[in-house]
Formats: structure tokens, sequence, C-alpha cells
């Protein structure tokens, strides 16, 4: 995916969350052991350029980082310096950084970091009350400029009002397990949340109902991923807060005008998708029919 830096591969599993994690299953699947953890060949894909010059990844797109591992990791102490200086030399572009390590955040940023670099989107993900309360007084601690809570796979009730009262937290994402031993996702566990985000003004969005989706009562299977997007889609509680605004710089320092920051383009198919308000957009690859 165009929207994805995997600078390193490979994870320990930190929290129940992990459980059923959807990268150890996907390697267990091609023969591959998931706690293997390696600096990845793509290592610096920010940088990559295209045969005519540009970046593959335009300014202004949102990269997510290490979705096949943890930006925190202490096996990956030996690689991150590194990977900060890509994001330094790409202040044009946004760097989605999701981590279940807030405790180790501190001690791992740069020595310029300051107060926080604009074009990095910091998340914790918080699956139940139990990491919610461990890590978002963290989150609310550390120095960033932009935050967020992903709580994916969310495996029971969330109550944050109290966190995100304090204006800190930009966005929140909820969506439920897939995968080996996908776990269920109760919908009145998504309406809470989306409740307490409107409540804030902060953004919401439903990706996912995941494989087992519980609906007043009723437990659906639902394994195919396409099909979770348009549920959650359809089921109207996404909500858009607060605008988020991220000051994106070319390598001079100059602020980048609107217009010529990425827009993403959407396929009639993706209208319908649960993601799309977080999503880059169509890459355009040619391998959809539609």
């Amino acid at each position: 995916m165009h929207d994805i830096w995997n600078p390193w591969h490979g994870c320990v599993k930190a929290s129940e969350g992990c459980a059923h994690c959807y990268m150890f299953f996907l390697d267990r699947m091609r023969g591959e052991d998931g706690g293997k953890i390696y600096r990845t060949q793509n290592f610096n894909y920010p940088l990559q350029r295209k045969r005519g010059g540009g970046y593959k990844v335009a300014a202004g797109e949102q990269i997510r980082v290490c979705m096949t591992s943890d930006f925190f990791l202490p096996e990956a102490d030996v690689w991150r310096s590194e990977a900060w200086r890509i994001m330094r030399a790409r202040p044009d572009v946004k760097f989605f950084l999701l981590t279940k390590r807030p405790e180790r955040v501190a001690d791992c940023l740069p020595a310029d970091w300051g107060e926080g670099w604009e074009n990095v989107f910091f998340n914790v993900t918080c699956e139940n009350q139990r990491r919610a309360d461990e890590r978002l007084p963290l989150l609310l601690d550390l120095p960033f400029r932009h935050k967020g809570v992903m709580t994916a796979p969310l495996l029971g009730a969330i109550e944050m009002s109290d966190f995100l009262a304090s204006g800190q937290i930009e966005q929140v994402v909820a969506g439920g397990e897939n995968y080996d031993g996908a776990r269920p996702c109760d919908f009145d566990w998504i309406r809470s949340l989306s409740a307490q985000c409107r409540r804030h003004d902060v953004t919401f969005c439903f990706i996912e109902t995941g494989t087992n989706f519980v609906k007043d009562g009723r437990l659906y299977r639902i394994p195919d991923k396409r099909v979770q997007s348009e549920m959650a889609f359809k089921a109207g509680v996404n909500h858009e807060g607060h605008p988020m605004k991220f000051e994106l710089h070319d390598s001079l320092g100059f602020e980048i005008a609107p217009e010529n920051l990425h827009r993403p383009w959407f396929r009639p198919s993706c209208m319908t998708c649960g993601s799309r308000p977080i999503c880059n957009g169509c890459s355009r690859c040619g391998k959809c029919k539609d």
C-alpha cells in the first residue's frame, strides 16, 4: 500500500490486543515467524523518487509507520535514529506513529525534538479500559503537536471523556478484530466512543466491524473486510471534529500552500468505506476493476 512505511518488521506482543495480531497471523500463513525482527529493504521509502525526479510519497500525504511492528520497540532502538532523520528530511509529509509502548517514548525522541515536530502525528493503542487508563495519561504528558487514539481491536467498553476534555486528542479511530481467533466487537462500545467524541468535538472514525460483530445483542459473522468497512460507514457514527491542521513545510522551511498538497482521490466504491475519512485515497495502481 502506498500509504504505509515499514522500516522494520516483526514485533513482541505487549498486551491483550496483541493476542491475535494480524501480522503474526499473516506471517504464519507465509511460513514466517512474526517474532523475528529485522530492518526492511524498503527502509528509505519516504525518500525514494520516481523516474521523473519527484518523490514517490507526495507532499501532504499521511504515511502510517510500522504497521507490522511498533516504532518504539526496544529491539528497533538501533534503527530509530535513522528513521527520525528520514522524517526530519520530509517536513512536507505527515507521519502517523502508533504504539503500545508510550512509556518508552520520552527516552526515544531526537535531541532537537522540543515540543514536537509539526509533521508527526502520535497515537497510542487502547483496546480496553485498562489500557486506556494506563496509556492515555502518558499520551497527554508527551510532547507531540498532534495526538490521537487507536481503539482497534476494540475489546471492551472504554470511557475516555476526561482525556478528550483535555483538548489534546484530535482523533479517535475504532474497529473490530480480524483473522485468527477474532474476538467480538459490540456496537454499543462503538456508539459510546462516538458520543464521547461528539461531546468534545473530536474526530471519530469507525473503520470496520471486525469478523464477529454484536449489534443489539445479536452476533453477526462478517468475514469480508470490504463488507465490514461498508457496514461501519452505514452505521452513521463517524464524526468530523475540530479541524486538524498540519503546517507542512518544504525542505527550505517555507510553508506549503494547500493547493500544492496531496488531495486524496477516491473511486466510487470508496465512498461507502468506513476508513475513507483517514485514507490517503486511491493510488490508481490499476488493480481494481472499478
